[in-house]
């Protein structure tokens, strides 16, 4: 039996799964933003979070479903 040979023990390999920038959770350019409160939806606007957003209808931040 060797003695002083690598350990194999189960390891993550350094398959994290990172979040984006400031904990986000970076879902891209397109897709849509919801009102919870209505269930208006509007598309997505580039750069712009959706819960920066207000609803044209009843005036609630808006979501990212």
């Amino acid at each position: 039996m060797p003695q002083g040979g690598r350990g194999q023990g189960v390891g993550g390999g350094g398959q994290g799964q990172g979040k984006g920038r400031m904990g986000g959770r970076g879902l891209g350019p397109d897709g849509d933003c919801r009102c919870p409160q209505c269930g208006h939806t509007m598309p997505h606007q580039a750069g712009v979070p959706c819960y920066q957003q207000t609803c044209p209808k009843c005036g609630s931040k808006m979501v990212r479903p």
